[in-house]
Order: structure tokens, then C-alpha cells, then sequence
């Protein structure tokens, strides 16, 4: 209105043009400094580096492998390169346009959508704050392994001296010494949940160290931020890379590589394939949380955020993929060595129980030596028969075990171990932290958004008191029973709650924001509208797969049962499962 009364001279006397003239430039300044106020990143690089740190992170490098064991090596990769192009990057796309135009934080984003929608904005921020809870706790696990890497032996390499110092302990022989490291010595782990314990004092020290860098790195906002990410989104894929180079150099690397390309495509019918596939997908990006409405909060408004939505997704999964040729190098490598040193034990067991010479059994041939003694001598065979099974006996590992046990066994076995043990270790800190950047801006983003709290504390304040409740929460998790609380939250805490809220997310753009005035608003920042992919995508072909999906996982949940949880028993010596009574 004071727009065409000004550009109308038969409105209004000159005066009041002239009055309407300073109100309307004091508007627009207003309007300047309320926009340039928000900080911003100092680059597009650092916000693609920002989203590159927080998405890529130790899910790649371990659950992503673990789900192509499980699912039939290659044959995985078909329903997840699907998933991604299904719903991850239209959905990584929503949020990240979400975040450019509103410039605010998941709450504050969501409630200017909808003031209903608020809730959805909370929701989010909640479960950020869950995951921020527990994975800080696996970073506090890598700063442990990683200074007990500064050893002339690793301390997961061989087993502790019994008490008697005659022999080695014997929970630990049995076991195995990378096993015994992580369950006895970093976690001490008691044998059931209701055994609660005391902390570990050295993993809530390692803990307390892990919440100072992430606070250090989030003091000042996007301005820390920006700068820290430089090194946390690219320092992991050069220890990669080295670990690339020496894996496939490793003895029987390649025969973990070509297990991971041969496909079992039976497992194509099979729905709890197609369900963590797309679970997997949602973890490896990070949506739902509202670390990516917050990180393209601090945007440009003419970001060209498209562009980036696919390449930060491309970089992801291919990432995802490339860690699992490393890993699956070392566990082929690993496989290889166990293998063969089974079979030395058992020529050498044979020898000796039979009174053989040293030249009659050989590692290729003691498979057919052990079953021509079993048929010859039945009597003296049964005497060693257990030992033969206990050397081939192998035990599954899944979870951070792949991490800190699987690894930690072929890194003992490479020579110069303390330097792939120091490279690996930090490699897992950066990956972490890296998250955690995004974990912790999806709280405080909402909060520096509440203008009472802003205008009464500082941004520095409102960060430190995030990472102090944390912190102070997270001590829990470093108890003699915290693993168990630690699993407990890592499989219920998030997986559900994000199928929910990516759901409502993309309703609530097409439906409730509407899909024309979504359009007009990318237009409005990019200069054009999108095309009928993403159209068709958020529209009809996400909603329909996220809701099955929503669907599928509660009939699975209703008929697994009561939840169980794999236990440390020293008593028994090896992981049992027991039903957790406690936990429904």
C-alpha cells in the first residue's frame, strides 16, 4: 500500500508521500538487517562438506557392510540403490529447500508451515537428542582404543596374565584377546542389564573428552563449524584410501572382495531386505533428525540446493560402498589368516595325538587326514574331537563389535599394527564427530531460534548447556550395564520415530503446504521449478513406500516377540542371548 501511494501522485499530498517515503525505508532496512543477521556459511563448499561430515559417518563404515553380509554381498546394493533413488534423495531434498527458505531451525521451519506442524518440529528435535545421548559414547570408545594404540604391544593382540602368572587367563583363551579388550577391559561389562555397576571411569573420562571437541566445534555456530569440517568430511576418505591400498594387498583380501560382488538375489524376496535397506538409507543421510533443515538454515537464498541434495547423496552411498571394499578386504584377509592358523593347529593337534611324522600332514591335506583318523581310530579320535571343534568354532559379530573386534583382530595381525591401529581409530573419531556436528545443530538451531531464550543467553551458553545435559545423560551408557542401555537405544530409540516423521514431512509439504506453493517457493530460490521426477516422488511414490515400510516394521516388531539382547556372560565365556524381561 505505501508502495503505490508513493508511486500514485493523486494519493496523498506531497507531505504525506514524503512521511510514507522514511516509514517505508526504515521498513526496509528493518527487513535487510533481520535477514543478514542470520549467519550464513562462508561458502556453498562448507555447507556440502557440512552435510558431507554429518551424512557419511560410522554407519558406513559398519552397518553398511554388515547389512551385505547379511542380505547376500551384491544382491544388497540393488534394493538399496533403489531406496535411494525412491525416497532418500527426494526426501534429502525436501528438507534441505525446507531449511533455504524458511531459515530457521526444524521447529521453527515447520510451525511456518503449519502452526499445527510444530510438534513435528519437535519430534525431531527429540530424537536428535537421543542419538546425542548414546553416540557420543562410541567416539568415547575410539579416544580409548585410540591411546592404547601407543603401545609396543596392542593391548588387544594378546591375553592377560592370570593371576597366578602361570598361564594366560582363561576367560580370555577362550574367548579370543580382541573380544576379551572390548567386553572386560573397555566396557566391563556385566553379565545381565539389572547389574547395573558403577561408571567406568576411564570411558566417562574418554567421554567427557568427546563432548569437549564437540563443543569446541559448535562454539561459534556455522563460523566454528564451517571451518572444522574442512578436515572431518575429507581426513576419512585419505585414511580410506591407505586403508584401500594395504587391504587388497593383504593375503586373502580378495576373497572377502569377491564375496561381497557375488549376489544371492533369493534374497530379493525377502522383505527385511527391503526394510533396511530403506532404514539404511534414512541413517546414512540423516533425515528426519533436522540436522539438514538446520544446516541449510544458514544458507543463501538462492543456494542452488538441488544440485547439491543429489551430490551429497551420491557422495554418501558411494562412500557407503567404497568402505564396504575395505572392510570386506580385511575380513577376507582376516578370514584367510584365522582359516589357516586353524588348520596349522589342527596338523599340529593331529601330529601329536598320533605320533606321526612332521611331513605326513600338511595344511592341505589335514582335512582328509582328520577324516581317515576319525574312521581308523575312532577310540583315540574322540580324545581331541572337542578341541578340533572348538578351533573351528566361529562366532558371528555384529554391530560395533564389526568395528572394534573385527577390526581390531586384522589390525593385530598387520605388521606396523600401532600405526593402522592410530590411523583407524582416529579415522572412526572424525567420522563420529563429523555426526555429531549435525546431531548437536539440530538441537541448538531451534533453540537460538526462541528469541526469549536468544535475547538472555548467549550462543555460546545455549550450546554448553546442550552438551552439559548430554553429557550428564550419557554417563549412564559408561556403566557396567551402559552396552546394553547403549543397544536398547540404537535399536528402538530412532528407527520407528524416523520413518513417522519423514512421513508426516512429505505429507505436510504436498498436502498441507501444498505442492503448487512448494514449487513457487523453489522458484523463487532456484530460478526454476522442479521437474516431473520430484514431483511424482514426493507426491505419490515416497508417501505410498514410506507408509508400507511404517507398516511392515510394526508387524515385524509385533511378531518378534519378546526383545532379546546379546550378553557378556564370564561365566560361560562366550555371548549368550537372553530374554530381556525388563524391556517390551
Amino acid at each position: 500500500l505505501a508502495f503505490h501511494q508513493l508511486t500514485n501522485p493523486i494519493l496523498g499530498n506531497p507531505t504525506d508521500r514524503l512521511s510514507l517515503q522514511i516509514e517505508l525505508k526504515d521498513i526496509t532496512i528493518i527487513i535487510i538487517m533481520s535477514k543478514e543477521a542470520r549467519p550464513s556459511w562462508d561458502s556453498p563448499m562448507q555447507f556440502v562438506l557440512a552435510c558431507v561430515s554429518y551424512a557419511v559417518g560410522l554407519g558406513n563404515v559398519w552397518r553398511f557392510p554388515y547389512l551385505c553380509q547379511m542380505h547376500g554381498g551384491g544382491g544388497f546394493l540393488i534394493p538399496y540403490l533403489l531406496m535411494l533413488i525412491l525416497e532418500g534423495i527426494p526426501l534429502f531434498y525436501i528438507e534441505l529447500a525446507i531449511g533455504q527458505k524458511m531459515r530457521l531451525g526444524s521447529i521453527g521451519a515447520w510451525m511456518a508451515i503449519s502452526p499445527y506442524l510444530g510438534g513435528l518440529g519437535i519430534a525431531s528435535v527429540v530424537t536428535s537428542m537421543y542419538l546425542c545421548l548414546y553416540y557420543n559414547v562410541i567416539n568415547a570408545w575410539s579416544f580409548w582404543y585410540l591411546f592404547h594404540s601407543f603401545q609396543s604391544v596392542l593391548p588387544w593382540a594378546e591375553c592377560p596374565v592370570n593371576a597366578n602368572r602361570t598361564g594366560y587367563l582363561e576367560e580370555c583363551e577362550v574367548a579370543s584377546p580382541t573380544q576379551y579388550f572390548f567386553y572386560r577391559e573397555t566396557l566391563n561389562i556385566s553379565s545381565s542389564i539389572d547389574e547395573n555397576g558403577g561408571l567406568h571411569m576411564g570411558q566417562a573420562l574418554c567421554l567427557l573428552l568427546a563432548w569437549i571437541i564437540v563443543y569446541l566445534f559448535i562454539v561459534r555456530g556455522v563460523k566454528s563449524t564451517g571451518v572444522v569440517v574442512y578436515f572431518t568430511a575429507t581426513f576419512p576418505y585419505v585414511v580410506l584410501i591407505i586403508y584401500l591400498i594395504r587391504g587388497v594387498t593383504l593375503h586373502g583380501a580378495w576373497n572377502g572382495v569377491k564375496y561381497m560382488f557375488t549376489p544371492k538375489l533369493e534374497q530379493l524376496v525377502n522383505p527385511q531386505t527391503w526394510i533396511n535397506a530403506a532404514t539404511q538409507i534414512f541413517f546414512s543421510l540423516g533425515l528426519g533428525f533436522g540436522s539438514l533443515i538446520a544446516f541449510s538454515s544458514y544458507n543463501h537464498h538462492n543456494n542452488d540446493f538441488e544440485k547439491q541434495a543429489v551430490i551429497i547423496s551420491l557422495i554418501n552411498s558411494g562412500t557407503s560402498v567404497f568402505a564396504s571394499i575395505v572392510t570386506f578386504s580385511i575380513y577376507g584377509f582376516k578370514a584367510t589368516f584365522n582359516y589357516e592358523s586353524c588348520l596349522e593347529r589342527m596338523r599340529l593337534l593331529c601330529l601329536n595325538a598320533f605320533d606321526l611324522s612332521e611331513e605326513s600332514i600338511s595344511a592341505g591335506n589335514v582335512t582328509e587326514w582328520i577324516h581317515y583318523l576319525n574312521i581308523t581310530h575312532p577310540e583315540s579320535f574322540a580324545a581331541i574331537a572337542s578341541k578340533i571343534e572348538h578351533l573351528l568354532f566361529v562366532q558371528a559379530v555384529e554391530g560395533t563389535g564389526l568395528a572394534f573386534i573385527v577390526y581390531s583382530e586384522a589390525i593385530k595381525n598387520m605388521p606396523l599394527s600401532q600405526l593402522w591401529s592410530v590411523l583407524y581409530f582416529i579415522m572412526l573419531l572424525l567420522l563420529g564427530m563429523g555426526s555429531m556436528l549435525g546431531n548437536v545443530t539440530a538441537i541448538i538451531t531451534p533453540l537460538a531460534d526462541i528469541k526469549l531464550l536468544s535475547r538472555s543467553l548467549s550462543s555460546e551458553s545455549i550450546n554448553g548447556l546442550v552438551c552439559l545435559l548430554c553429557l550428564l545423560l550419557g554417563f549412564g551408557f559408561t556403566s557396567r550395564s551402559g552396552n546394553y542401555w547403549f543397544t536398547i537405544f540404537n535399536e528402538y530409540a530412532a528407527t520407528l520415530s524416523l520413518l513417522f516423521i519423514v512421513f508426516l514431512e512429505v505429507i505436510s509439504v504436498c498436502y498441507v503446504y501444498g505442492l503448487r506453493r512448494f514449487e513457487r517457493d523453489i522458484e523463487d530460490m532456484l530460478g526454476h521449478r522442479p521437474n516431473w521426477y520430484w514431483k511424482v516422488m514426493w507426491a505419490a511414490v515416497s508417501p505410498l513406500l514410506l507408509f508400507s515400510l511404517f507398516i511392515f516394521y510394526i508387524i515385524n516388531y509385533i511378531q518378534g516377540g519378546t526383545p532379546t539382547y546379546q550378553a557378556w556372560d564370564k561365566d560361560l565365556v562366550r555371548s549368550a542371548l537372553e530374554s530381556n524381561k525388563n524391556v517390551k
